[in-house]
């Protein structure tokens, strides 16, 4: 009886590889790929995704304000042996990692609670084809959140 059960534990496993893989894919994300707009109240955010390849897609972003305020971050997703890394590089800083938390066809989720904000990053892309970008977390105790409504300008 412990053969069966250990055979059934591995087949069960063996099986399950594929689907974990899958879900780990980086051309998942190819719905990101485009410039992305948002022009609201004298600023203007925008977001240029270039890939998927060569395992990462990468990004920078760019806000400008009518008061002639700028600023700019650096941004990639890649594709590791442990899985799918979003990394922020704000004003050009060192990079901060956020791991994969949950990925759907049109939603991508990624997390690191150690992070001082945000503690996730999510990208959703609705049916209009509006993506929206939302990070969110805690500052100084305060629950905090920030979104973001682009428009392809592909």
């Amino acid at each position: 009886m412990p053969k069966l059960l250990a055979g059934l534990m591995f087949s069960i496993y063996a099986f399950s590889l594929p689907a974990a893989a899958a879900a780990q894919d980086i051309s998942q994300l190819a719905w990101l790929a485009s410039t992305w707009t948002q022009s609201k109240a004298g600023s203007v955010v925008q977001e240029s995704w270039l890939g998927p390849r060569g395992k990462m897609l990468v990004a920078v972003s760019l806000t400008t304000s009518d008061r002639g305020q700028a600023s700019f971050e650096y941004m990639r997703i890649t594709e590791t042996p442990s899985g799918l890394v979003f990394y922020a590089s704000p004003g050009g800083a060192a990079p901060t990692p956020f791991t994969l938390k949950t990925i759907s066809d049109n939603r991508v989720v990624f997390e690191n609670l150690e992070n001082d904000f945000p503690h996730r990053v999510i990208y959703h892309l609705d049916a209009a084809g509006i993506l929206h970008a939302r990070i969110e977390g805690s500052l100084g105790g305060s629950a905090k959140a920030m979104e973001w409504a682009f428009k392809s300008s592909k």
